[in-house]
C-alpha cells in the first residue's frame, strides 16, 4: 500500500521540523514535538498557540538546567530557606529587616550583610537562605568558610594563579563567608580576605557570618590595619545583624533530651 502524496509530504515536514530542532541544539523541544502537535489537533489552537507552547518547554528546560548548573556552582551546605528561621526562637532579630534582605535589593546596590552572634544562633541559616533565594532569582552565588577561602587563596599564590583565583571570588554576584573568627585563619590569611572584599568593593555583594564582635576584629585577626581596611569596604554599604538569643543546637539537644525523657518515663508507666 503506498502513501498518498499529501501524507508523504506531512511525514517529511515532521521529520525535518524535528531535525531543524536538533540542529538548533532545541532538544527538548524536539522530543516534545510530536505531543505538541496532537494537542494542538486535539484543542484546535492556532499556530501561534502551538509554537508558544513547543517553545515553553524548551525554554522551562532550559531554565531547569540552568538552575541545577546555578546550585552546584552555589556549594551551599544545606536547603534552607527563610520559612525555616524560627523568629520566635531569635525575638532579637530584626524580622522586617531580613525580609527586606529577602528581596534582594541589597544586591542592585552591591551592599553587604554582616551576621554577628555566638556559635548556633541562625547565623548560617540566615546566609544560606539568602543564598538560595538570589539562586532562585537566577543569580550566581557561591558559598564558602573564611578558613577554606583563605587556604585556596594561599595555594593559588603558590601555585602562580592569583590573579585567576580572585577573579573567581570577584565573579559572583553574591558571596558567602562562613564562620569568620571561628578558627583562626592560616598565615596571611586575613590579607587574603581582604583582597577578595576589595576586589568585590562596590561591584558584588558580600554575605559574610562572624562570632566576633566587630569592636574585637583587629586583635582577632592580628592585624589592626587590614582589619580596618576590611571593615571599611565592608561597613560602607552594609546591613548589620545582631544575633545574641539562644542556641538553635542547644535548643535541639534540649528538645531531644525531653522525648527520649518522655519516652522512658511512658514504658516506665
Amino acid at each position: 500500500m503506498t502513501t498518498p502524496p499529501m501524507q508523504m509530504s506531512e511525514a517529511r515536514r515532521f521529520q525535518q521540523l524535528r531535525g531543524h530542532l536538533s540542529y538548533l541544539k532545541l532538544n527538548d523541544a524536539a522530543e516534545a514535538l510530536n505531543r505538541v502537535l496532537d494537542q494542538a489537533r486535539h484543542e484546535r489552537m492556532s499556530i501561534t498557540a502551538a509554537l508558544e507552547r513547543l517553545l515553553e518547554v524548551e525554554v522551562e528546560a532550559t531554565e531547569s538546567r540552568r538552575r541545577a548548573a546555578r546550585e552546584r556552582f552555589a556549594c551551599l551546605p544545606e536547603p534552607w530557606m527563610l520559612s525555616d528561621f524560627d523568629f520566635a526562637a531569635q525575638p532579637g532579630v530584626d524580622e522586617k529587616l531580613i525580609r527586606d534582605l529577602a528581596t534582594l535589593r541589597f544586591l542592585d546596590d552591591a551592599s553587604n550583610v554582616l551576621f554577628v552572634g555566638p556559635p548556633g544562633v541562625g547565623k548560617t541559616m540566615l546566609s544560606v537562605a539568602l543564598g538560595r533565594a538570589a539562586v532562585d532569582a537566577g543569580h550566581r552565588v557561591y558559598f564558602t568558610t573564611a578558613v577554606e577561602l583563605a587556604n585556596k587563596c594561599r595555594k593559588a599564590a603558590i601555585e602562580g594563579r592569583w590573579k585567576t583565583c580572585m577573579r573567581f571570588f570577584a565573579g559572583p554576584k553574591l558571596l558567602i563567608v562562613d564562620e569568620l573568627g571561628y578558627l583562626p585563619l592560616p598565615e596571611d590569611g586575613a590579607s587574603a580576605l581582604f583582597q577578595v572584599i576589595n576586589q568585590r568593593y562596590l561591584k558584588s555583594s558580600t554575605i559574610l557570618t562572624t562570632n566576633v564582635g566587630i569592636a574585637d576584629w583587629a586583635g582577632a585577626f592580628g592585624d589592626a590595619t587590614v582589619a580596618a581596611a576590611m571593615l571599611d569596604r565592608l561597613l560602607h554599604r552594609a546591613a548589620v545583624v545582631g544575633i545574641d538569643g539562644p542556641s538553635y543546637r542547644l535548643r535541639g539537644h534540649q528538645t531531644q533530651a525531653d522525648n527520649l525523657r518522655k519516652g522512658v518515663n511512658a514504658r516506665v508507666s
